[in-house]
């Protein structure tokens, strides 16, 4: 990622932290309890209007790189 970009990315993210200032404190709880395999996340995405899509993935050993450069 250029500097540019990552300037871009952290205002942004920035932004997003003053908007929904619980997500970063979930974030932070669930890095102290460690996501491990076998862990379980769940999504769910509720339209405006009410209608829910649901989904949920159960962590791999080969899924822990990827979620732990995310939560960086």
């Amino acid at each position: 990622m250029n500097i540019r970009n990552m300037m871009k990315f952290t205002g942004a993210w920035n932004t997003f932290k003053r908007n929904h200032p619980k997500f970063p404190a979930f974030c932070q709880a669930v890095s102290r309890k460690g996501i491990r395999e076998g862990s379980i996340i769940e999504i769910v995405f509720t339209t405006p209007e009410g209608e829910k899509i649901e989904t949920n993935l159960k962590v791999k050993n080969s899924d822990l790189e990827l979620l732990r450069q995310l939560s960086e």
